[in-house]
């Protein structure tokens, strides 16, 4: 658990605790927005889902069951949003530009801040190209997929909590998962032969 993170009182969170509720957008509103941003493509309309995720769950806290972590039922609940809002506006790509913007070096004072060897324009480009066409091919996956890779693999959320957040099996996150990796294979493959 990270310095930053502090343990959740889920009784009291459970009995209407502003506090603890506090505690729990502070502390899963980054990795829920990465989830949702990647899904929806959009930072703008990310933020808006996560909030009315956040007001769900708030005003739903009476039927959380504890047959998961907390944290999974509120992925379950930015998920659904992200579906709607994705159903609504008949989306379906999603591509992080931030992605390419951390990858850009940092300066202190108007000097390089790494290694000089481990920058050079022609290693940058290649790896913003990369990092492009994966999250070209990721795009272009259909949503049930994109949803397991996106959690799975990008956000590294457990098999366990995958299968909980879009309520399906375990069996259910391996088959799309390997099929995910299989198409972005095949798309990424077919770019590269060109």
């Amino acid at each position: 658990m990270p310095a930053t993170e502090t343990v959740l009182d889920v009784e009291a969170l459970l009995g209407g605790s502003k506090q603890e509720f506090e505690k729990l957008v502070r502390q899963e509103s980054p990795r829920l927005f990465r989830v949702i941003v990647r899904m929806v493509g959009d930072d703008d309309e990310a933020r808006s889902i996560m909030q009315e995720t956040f007001l769900q769950a708030y005003q739903r806290l009476d039927t959380f069951r504890r047959e998961s972590k907390l944290t999974t039922w509120l992925y379950a609940i930015g998920i659904n949003q992200a579906r709607a809002a994705l159903r609504k506006a008949k989306r379906t790509s999603s591509l992080d530009d931030q992605d390419v913007e951390r990858m850009q070096p940092t300066f202190t004072k108007g000097m390089f801040a790494g290694s000089v060897d481990a920058w050079s324009p022609l290693q940058m480009a290649e790896l913003s190209e990369r990092k492009r066409l994966v999250h070209d091919a990721i795009a272009k996956l259909p949503p049930d997929y994109k949803e397991v890779v996106i959690m799975r693999d990008i956000e590294q959320l457990s098999t366990d909590e995958v299968a909980e957040a879009l309520k399906i099996s375990n069996g259910a996150v391996r088959v799309r998962l390997h099929r995910a990796r299989q198409t972005l294979r095949e798309l990424l493959y077919s770019h590269i032969r060109e």
